[in-house]
């Protein structure tokens, strides 16, 4: 423990117990300028890393680029230099009509439709959030007045086979598991929360995920620009409120 990491490029006292992860390495800087005295750690690849303080308590935020295998490598190296606390900020697509475009979405777990953690442990062990996160980041939203939907969600490798699933050439296979997931009342889709979640439990770390919605069921594409002028702060804001309220992990 405490030496260089290969691929984010930092080492012990480098970085925080709490780190938010948003995929974009262009989300950094701005989650970073929400803390006091932020630095630049790092930039290696997808991993751009930040440090600050919140409260007088050292904060990080690293990108981990898009999916789960390197998520996987940001969780497995920033743990190894003593980060403990873990918790996405990202956009995701809606599967059910009630969550719309902007709202955010607190997952309490994820179900496991990615090919990363599979390597770690049987599919049937389950990606669960830590639970004291969860309701961190659930009474940080209510005291901001910001709606949150909060439940499960899923963690999948391939945007356009979702996207585009009439076009593929498994097209009935998606079609169908999309329905049984929108019956099932999961939320929504990303690419990463799960394999935070997985790992996090099985090192003895928290995890936890809040995330933006950018596209609604029935939408084969993501606009760029009503992306790009979406105001992503309130994701940022409820994560370190909700880290925030976190005592510090015991050793």
């Amino acid at each position: 423990m405490g030496d260089l990491q290969y691929h984010i490029r930092c080492k012990a006292g480098d970085v925080g117990e709490v780190v938010l992860l948003p995929g974009d390495p262009g989300r950094v800087e701005p989650i970073a300028r929400l803390l006091d005295s932020p630095r630049l750690i790092a930039r290696n690849r997808e991993y751009v890393t930040y440090t600050g303080t919140l409260d007088g308590r050292a904060v990080s935020v690293c990108s981990t680029g898009i999916g789960s295998p390197s998520t996987a490598i940001a969780v497995e190296e920033l743990a190894a230099i003593g980060a403990t606390t873990f918790i996405r900020v990202g956009t995701t697509g809606s599967i059910q009509k009630d969550v719309h475009f902007a709202d955010l979405v607190i997952a309490t777990g994820a179900v496991r439709d990615e090919g990363t953690t599979p390597s770690y442990v049987p599919m049937s062990y389950p990606a669960v959030a830590d639970f004291e996160l969860v309701n961190a980041m659930i009474s940080a939203a209510r005291v901001a007045k910001q709606p949150a939907h909060t439940g499960i969600v899923r963690s999948h490798d391939a945007l356009y086979a979702d996207l585009h699933a009439s076009e593929m050439p498994r097209r009935e296979e998606l079609e169908g598991a999309f329905e049984i997931w929108h019956r099932a009342r999961v939320l929504c889709n990303d690419m990463e929360t799960s394999t935070i979640l997985v790992i996090c439990a099985l090192r003895n770390l928290r995890g936890g995920s809040v995330l933006t919605v950018v596209n609604e069921p029935g939408e084969e594409s993501i606009d760029p620009a009503r992306v790009a002028a979406l105001d992503l702060t309130p994701m940022f804001r409820v994560a370190l409120a909700g880290a925030g309220q976190m005592a510090p992990a015991k050793a």
